[in-house]
């Protein structure tokens, strides 16, 4: 008699709470649904309050096991808690591109960096009560030069039980097809390397980057981010309903409903039986 072979516990986590009401209001809902078990909070966004706090944790609290992690925002449209923050343009922090490349050209202060991830740990201590369960990246900051080492060290000092997110392939594809995947698989090489030298957990496998211009079918995008996903690895989604906020900051727009339908429908549950995978 063949044994059955024993689930697979994933992360399915939705970025980006405290962006816009919207966004907000369809993380909770799919937590308490049991169809995420994993939200990162943007400190710096626009809909941080208590009370949006407060109804996280509620949604949270009912379900067995559902980690709340920071999401450290790095790049525009959203300004720095800390005075003082350099490069910037015109008080908000720079875009996603010219962060990166400055990264690479070594044209950013580690010290600078560490101060603003260090003062948005310490913003979420405030709102939760404790050290975040992980910590993430907006844009998958956490991956780029020099912002990786300032995040490390700041995460290291903080919070040092929490693992970070490393956006990189078990087995990364050479596809040119995909590359925004093949970046993040060459900047969280050396990211996990440096995640290790410091004795930070970090997940084991990544999934959930895609081109959302298009709008593709969510639904057999979640077929290939769990294919091969091995324990513990971390799908990454943002789903959410569409506000004014959310169209003032965020190009993200009605993907995140079609996400939000395909996770609280009853495809996804029988795609996680069929895949012998569990969010529980």
């Amino acid at each position: 008699m063949s044994e059955t072979p024993s689930l697979r516990r994933i992360w399915l986590c939705a970025d980006d709470y405290g962006i816009s009401p919207g966004v907000n209001r369809g993380i909770r809902d799919l937590i308490t649904r049991g169809r995420l078990n994993a939200t990162s909070v943007m400190v710096v966004g626009p809909v941080i309050g208590r009370d949006e706090i407060a109804m996280l944790k509620t949604a949270a609290a009912a379900r067995p096991r559902c980690a709340i992690g920071l999401h450290v925002t790095l790049t525009a449209p959203f300004r720095p808690l800390t005075m003082h923050f350099r490069p910037d343009n015109g008080g908000l922090f720079l875009s996603f591109p010219r962060l990166m490349l400055a990264g690479l050209a070594r044209r950013l202060d580690p010290v600078i960096i560490q101060s603003e991830v260090a003062v948005q740990l310490a913003a979420f201590v405030d709102l939760f009560g404790r050290a975040p369960d992980f910590v993430d990246g907006h844009q998958h900051v956490q991956v780029y030069p020099q912002v990786r080492d300032a995040f490390l060290a700041a995460v290291k000092d903080a919070a040092p039980q929490a693992w970070v997110r490393q956006s990189g392939r078990l087995r990364p594809a050479r596809s040119l097809r995909a590359p925004k995947a093949l970046i993040l698989d060459f900047l969280s090489a050396e990211f996990r390397r440096r995640a290790a030298a410091v004795n930070l957990a970090f997940n084991p496998g990544f999934a959930g980057a895609y081109d959302f211009a298009g709008q593709p079918d969510f639904g057999a995008l979640m077929g290939g981010f769990l294919e091969g996903l091995p324990e513990h690895g971390v799908i990454m989604c943002h789903p959410g309903f569409v506000d004014e906020v959310l169209i003032g900051l965020d190009p993200f727009t009605v993907q995140r409903e079609h996400e939000h339908a395909y996770l609280a429908g009853e495809q996804f549950p029988e795609l996680l039986r069929m895949n012998n995978v569990t969010l529980g």
